[in-house]
């Protein structure tokens, strides 16, 4: 996929809703998520099941990352889908039309090539869909090394910017305007 992801898209149209993968794998605004991968581009191998019941238990001998996670479809539509290929040729994870849903996302092999390029598949991902009420993020594994650094980056705490002096913050602020009226005059 592109730039360590894969989407889950209600539309072809990308807006932009930032990186916030505070579980380490997926995260979503209506009508769009965002599945974490751990390549930075290239291919998965996704698998796509859609469900009217949540699944009794999750094979987690077999993954290393499961989490389930509360996405509203807009239109009904919301498919796989990748920012710079075309989209696999999937269906639909909302065939109940618009709504909330609950999407289990399977992960393995996400430590095969970290931040690298896959021309074949090493990475694999299982999506589980079906209709359901917003609800907590549930995790049922985690413990490959990608979402792990996911998590811990999200929580470090950017240093303390130290004291400025009245007369410092004066200074900043004077320079600022000089460059706003600069900026006005070349655009």
């Amino acid at each position: 996929m592109d730039f360590g992801t894969f989407d889950l898209a209600d539309s072809d149209t990308h807006t932009d809703m930032g990186f916030h993968p505070a579980n380490g794998l997926i995260f979503s605004t209506p009508g769009r998520a965002v599945i974490c991968t751990g390549i930075h581009t290239g291919l998965v191998n996704v698998s796509v099941t859609t469900r009217r019941h949540p699944p009794t238990e999750a094979d987690a001998d077999a993954w290393d990352e499961i989490m389930d996670h509360s996405v509203d479809s807009l239109t009904g539509t919301l498919h796989v889908a990748s920012v710079m290929a075309d989209a696999p040729p999937l269906p639909p994870l909302t065939p109940h039309g618009p709504g909330p849903y609950r999407i289990r996302v399977h992960a393995r092999g996400r430590e095969l090539a970290p931040d690298g390029t896959a021309e074949e598949p090493s990475e694999d991902y299982l999506l589980v869909a079906w209709p359901a009420p917003p609800s907590p993020d549930i995790i049922h594994k985690q413990t490959d090394q990608r979402g792990s650094q996911l998590r811990t980056g999200l929580h470090r705490a950017p240093p303390a910017s130290p004291p400025i002096s009245g007369e410092e913050a004066d200074r900043k602020r004077m320079l600022r305007e000089r460059l706003g009226k600069s900026m006005d005059r070349h655009v």
